[in-house]
């Protein structure tokens, strides 16, 4: 019989080894040692905050936060994105859930920024979305507003 090129007679499963009976020192995987797996729990947070983050508004929303020096009411958000105010504040609970912002009511409005406690893995996540992005400061001289250069002309 010829498979891919080999010709002869193939092993019946008779021949074939089982797993069990392998030497002890067999190790699973061929080609190089991997890291252990996370603990579950910690597997399970992260994953968490980047579900949280997996959707563009909400990654504009962090962004904003991230930016902010004091916190920020929910209808500047929907100024801003032209978006109803229960679908910011769908999107904001999201985040509040993931451990990502916190929420103070002032009268009838909400004001949001990010947690100050936020844990490790979610403070990686947030200001990885930032590493990249100008600051307000960045785009500020002198008290002058300097257009990000996509708006030069």
């Amino acid at each position: 019989m010829t498979v891919n090129e080999y010709t002869g007679a193939m092993p019946s499963t008779s021949m074939l080894i089982p797993v069990a009976m392998l030497p002890a020192g067999r190790v699973k995987g061929c080609c190089q040692p991997v890291a252990a797996p996370l603990p579950a729990d910690r597997a399970e947070e992260i994953a968490a905050l980047h579900r949280a983050l997996a959707d563009p508004m909400r990654v504009q929303l962090v962004h904003i936060l991230a930016q902010a020096t004091e916190p920020v009411c929910v209808c500047d958000f929907t100024a801003a994105f032209e978006l109803s105010q229960p679908t910011i504040s769908h999107h904001l609970a999201k985040l509040r859930d993931a451990g990502l912002v916190a929420s103070t009511r002032r009268g009838i409005w909400a004001f949001y920024q990010l947690r100050p406690d936020m844990t490790e893995a979610a403070r990686e996540a947030v200001f990885s979305l930032e590493a990249r992005a100008p600051s307000h400061r960045d785009r500020t001289r002198q008290g002058r507003r300097v257009p990000r250069p996509s708006a030069q002309r």
